[in-house]
């Protein structure tokens, strides 16, 4: 991932980006002469510890791969927007030269695996996940050997994901003047799609809602 100056956020930025955008693809290296495994996948990203937990069920084809390799990468992508050409015109240029492009923000977090098949270890990281998913509560806690959750517990196999580097881009016209900018954010409230608010704040350079 090419990443320009410009587009290179602070780490306070992208780790508070990654408290609410908790859903990505971890990749892992496939057997000789295959392409990488990617599988999707909610996470819960603990800054302090630097690490990423999830888990996924022991029958997923990913484990042989994990195990024999486990340097992997998990990738975030979101607040993506498409910028028709006309909205990055500068001033005095024609509209019609405009050159379109994509906003986004993208993390990618390249980490070592470690498979936790311990009961009690991966009840403890279920209840991780599920204190950041439902800080509100409302389900009972995982303990090995307990109901409801406890025979449930041999059918997954947990992971850490150990941070090692990170690469981050929040591309938001951040070469641009404040004029082409502004238009920028003006066209995306005005076309308010699926993710254009989200983009707009990062123009204006807002942590967006």
């Amino acid at each position: 991932m090419l990443i320009h100056p410009w587009d290179a956020p602070g780490d306070d930025t992208w780790q508070r980006w990654l408290t609410t955008h908790d859903f990505g693809q971890l990749a892992v290296n496939g057997p000789p002469g295959e392409p990488p495994f990617v599988q999707p996948l909610h996470f819960a990203y603990d800054a302090g510890r630097r690490e990423a937990v999830t888990h996924l069920a022991r029958p997923n084809p990913l484990w042989p791969a994990v195990e024999a390799n486990p340097q992997v990468l998990l990738s975030v992508v979101d607040d993506y927007a498409y910028v028709p050409g006309p909205w990055q015109a500068e001033p005095g240029t024609p509209p019609e030269h405009g050159v379109p492009t994509s906003l986004y923000a993208a993390v990618q977090l390249r980490c070592r695996a470690h498979v936790v098949d311990d009961p009690s270890e991966k009840a403890a990281l279920l209840n991780r996940q599920t204190g950041h998913f439902q800080p509100e509560g409302g389900s009972a806690p995982a303990a090995a050997g307990e109901a409801p959750y406890g025979r449930l517990l041999s059918g997954i196999r947990g992971l850490r994901l150990e941070v090692t580097d990170v690469r981050a881009k929040f591309k938001y016209a951040g070469k641009r003047s404040s004029a082409v900018r502004d238009r920028i954010a003006t066209g995306l409230a005005d076309r308010n799609g699926a993710r254009d608010p989200q983009a707009r704040a990062h123009v204006l350079g807002r942590e967006p809602a």
